[in-house]
């Protein structure tokens, strides 16, 4: 059998709510505004890795840690 490495859940303010979907490798959500999407993509592999997806050509994707780090503005983008 499978090992559960991680557990998604999403919230919407209409008070509806998914919780403890299992992942064994990998979750994914997204988010459909009109004809633009955002997707938040986490891989739990073999160290954890964020990708957030906005449209078709805006990517970000590194490691947790790097994503704190952005966040904080401890480390830059590229153009």
């Amino acid at each position: 059998m499978s090992e559960i490495r991680m557990t998604g859940e999403i919230r919407t303010d209409y008070d509806c709510e998914a919780i403890g979907m299992p992942a064994e490798r990998w979750g994914e959500a997204v988010f459909k505004i009109k004809d633009e999407e955002i997707v938040l993509e986490v891989s739990v592999e073999d160290s954890v890795i964020v990708a957030i997806m906005v449209g078709e050509d805006t990517t970000w994707k590194g490691t947790l840690e790097g994503l704190k780090q952005l966040l904080r503005g401890q480390i830059k983008t590229r153009d």
